[in-house]
């Protein structure tokens, strides 16, 4: 797999401001010794969760993995917190019969970040951010969150997407309705194209009207192509770089802060 492009972003200053040494702390590239040593010091780690699911006719199955690992690893290196390979199956069987999808039941996921969080503390780490790539995951990461906050309480977990630090309306992504649902759309190609454009077929992009809807369906009830967004044709590289750089200075900014957050009563630490 090639590794994505760089963007515009002053990263160099960013990672000065911030603390970080301006490469990814990549967990697995560590020793044993070494983790145990970054746990020490560092005390926190970024879990990227994405997918493996179809993303219409022109973006590749690994697409929510491929730009949360991307967002992930930049803010690793503004901010010095190591990321840990991500998680690369998510909660996917609402995409119904589309070919390609390998989903995790919503139980199975909690269960793998339960271990997989489990493993780090007793590594030494005891700050966890869940950074999450594809929306369906929601639920699974905030049950995780809340079980293993009560099995550790020595510890601060969250999970968030990596679009969380700054406002929904402020994501370009062509939708103009409802709840701002999208997939392998406007956003998400653009985003690609900036990162792996030779994973990008523009040839074979499709749009698909949004609606205003209060239910989630399946994705095959309500698209025949599996996208869902509008304008999917004009995606272009240079906005998806600058959504890119927002989803990580954002992101990187309040992930320097949160692992500095005072705890609220140092005493009820154990």
């Amino acid at each position: 797999m090639s590794e994505p492009s760089r963007t515009d972003l002053d990263r160099p200053a960013l990672a000065a401001e911030l603390g970080g040494p301006g490469t990814p702390v990549a967990w697995a590239d560590l020793t044993w010794p070494e983790a145990g040593q970054t746990a020490t010091v560092v005390d926190s780690v970024i879990i990227p969760v994405g997918a493996t699911e179809q993303h219409g006719p022109h973006l590749p199955l690994a697409v929510d993995t491929l730009i949360c690992d991307a967002v992930a690893r930049d803010v690793s290196a503004l901010t010095g917190v190591p990321v840990v390979p991500p998680i690369g199956y998510g909660v996917s069987a609402s995409h119904g019969d589309f070919a390609g999808t390998i989903a995790l039941r919503p139980e199975t996921l909690i269960a793998v970040v339960e271990d997989v969080i489990d493993s780090l503390h007793a590594s030494g780490v005891r700050q966890f951010i869940l950074l999450n790539g594809h929306i369906w995951n929601n639920g699974s990461l905030d049950v995780s969150a809340e079980k293993l906050r009560v099995r550790h309480r020595d510890s601060r977990v969250r999970a968030l997407a990596y679009v969380t630090m700054y406002p929904g309306p402020e994501v370009d992504g062509h939708v103009y309705h409802g709840r701002g649902l999208m997939h392998a759309n406007y956003f998400e190609t653009s985003v690609m194209l900036h990162l792996y454009p030779d994973l990008v077929r523009m040839d074979k992009a499709t749009s698909h009207r949004d609606v205003d809807s209060f239910w989630d369906y399946r994705m095959d009830q309500v698209s025949d192509t599996g996208v869902w967004g509008r304008d999917v044709a004009d995606a272009t590289a240079e906005h998806g770089r600058a959504e890119f750089d927002r989803c990580v200075a954002t992101t990187a900014r309040a992930v320097a802060a949160a692992v500095r957050e005072p705890w609220p009563d140092p005493t009820h630490r154990p």
